[in-house]
């Protein structure tokens, strides 16, 4: 009787999600080793991977833990160089708000709201109101069969702030300090709680598929615009970044932000990790040398289509993005070079006293638009040019802001993708059976037949 195959683990950072890890599982029998990563938190997807999705973005160093337990236990362990990389690096917290504690006690926080988000998600712990006190998120909830406690904040911030012996004086005392603010229910889940949600939520293969009366719609695949589409993987659009830009270094000078910087030392990208909807994920300076004049900057949204930020990086390294400085106003030349793609493609233009707006004709009913502010003066920290998606001009869903000099050529690229991007998604199924996990992130179409104009010739 042939001997069982010896069980090997593989460790990697998950494709869909940038701080996430996957684990793949081979040989028998691998129970011990499933047990031993569920024992760190990683949560099975398929018979033979596990996915480790935390608030806190310290997957990395939990896997870590986990690898050194298998392989206590003769587990055969391989961990992938890119994984590797962010275990170790060693980060600092720059703008932590409890920035008394040390590097294991914000680990310690870290763990106790990884904690509680998982008794939440498990249903062990039911939330029974939210309110927002002016600076975050506060609830009141009861462990089943336990105590009722008060929590304060939000992901990896989130704290039990105060126990009571019963879920009355629970929810009484939580009136008395809320009686406003305060709603019904948990509060609607973080873009890092849905994120790691998503990754979690794969269907597994071998679920047998629900028992319904009707057959199932079938999916087909759905092209929209490239500005209607999801936010997608900020950090896996980062990673291929380098990976494409061999001209470009990384560093990451503490926990929530990682800097690209140009070999020139003329040009360079941040991205903060851990930015929420109000935050710029991205800030990109350019200066006249490394120790010149800045030339001009720009930022963007965390809810940015990932489509619209690739472009947008890949031109940084395709045109010449710190040109020479000029302190002539923005003319109509200029004006029409960026926006011809939309004007191409027919988008109505509103000229006022100040503002000049490029909508879509929106007859997706997604609101989108380039806006140029002419009282924005060189070197102003305002923005001059706005894309923007979703809602409004003034409050939108998604944003880039660039400064009044910011490279024509690299506006053009966007509004062409604006005008012209598309990228296909899954639709969510007809609602004859049990909600399912919304699709991952949008993924780019093949070039269209058509080619592009050539407007810079």
């Amino acid at each position: 009787m042939p001997s069982p195959s010896p069980v090997h683990v593989r460790l990697a950072l998950h494709p869909d999600h940038g701080t996430a890890v996957i684990a793949t599982i081979t040989g028998n029998p691998h129970y011990l080793a499933r047990a031993a990563l569920a024992i760190h938190g990683f949560r099975s997807t398929s018979d033979t991977t596990m996915v480790l999705a935390r608030i806190d973005h310290d997957a990395p160093h939990y896997a870590d833990k986990a690898a050194q337990a298998l392989r206590e236990d003769g587990t055969s362990v391989d961990v992938d160089p890119a994984l590797q990389e962010e275990i170790d690096t060693e980060w600092t917290y720059g703008n932590y708000p409890m920035h008394w504690l040390t590097r294991e006690e914000i680990r310690e926080v870290s763990a106790d709201a990884q904690a509680i988000h998982d008794a939440i998600a498990a249903g062990s712990l039911v939330i029974h109101m939210h309110a927002h006190d002016g600076w975050t998120n506060v609830a009141v909830g009861t462990y089943r069969g336990g105590k009722s406690i008060h929590l304060h904040g939000e992901d990896y911030l989130r704290q039990e702030t105060m126990i009571f012996d019963s879920e009355t004086e629970a929810i009484a005392d939580f009136l008395r300090h809320h009686p406003v603010a305060a709603r019904p229910g948990p509060a609607p889940p973080t873009d890092i709680e849905r994120a790691a949600a998503a990754v979690l939520a794969v269907p597994r293969a071998d679920r047998p598929a629900p028992t319904t009366f009707d057959p199932p719609a079938e999916q087909v695949s759905q092209s929209v615009p490239s500005y209607a589409a999801d936010p997608g993987d900020h950090e896996a659009l980062l990673r291929d970044f380098f990976t494409k830009h061999q001209e470009w270094e990384k560093w990451r000078p503490h926990d929530e932000t990682t800097i690209a910087s140009h070999e020139s030392l003329a040009l360079r990208v941040e991205f903060l990790h851990e930015a929420l909807r109000g935050d710029d994920a991205w800030t990109i300076a350019a200066y006249e040398s490394p120790v010149g004049e800045r030339l001009w900057h720009a930022t963007a949204t965390p809810t940015t289509p990932v489509e619209i930020m690739r472009v947008l990086l890949d031109a940084l390294s395709a045109e010449n993005a710190w040109g020479p400085s000029t302190d002539n106003p923005v003319g109509q030349a200029d004006l029409a070079y960026a926006s011809r793609p939309l004007d191409d493609v027919g988008w109505p233009v509103k000229v006022g006293p100040r503002l000049i707006d490029w909508t879509a004709p929106n007859a997706d009913n997604r609101a989108v638009g380039l806006r140029f502010d002419s009282s924005v003066k060189q070197g102003s920290l305002l923005p001059a040019w706005t894309v923007w998606g979703g809602n409004t001009a003034d409050s939108p869903h998604w944003a880039i802001h660039l400064s009044t000099h910011a490279p024509k050529a690299l506006i053009q690229d966007i509004t062409f993708e604006l005008a012209h991007g598309q990228v296909h998604r899954q639709p969510h199924r007809a609602a004859t059976t049990a909600p399912r996990p919304t699709a991952g992130p949008a993924v780019a179409l093949p070039p269209a037949s058509a080619p592009r104009p050539a407007y810079r010739r």
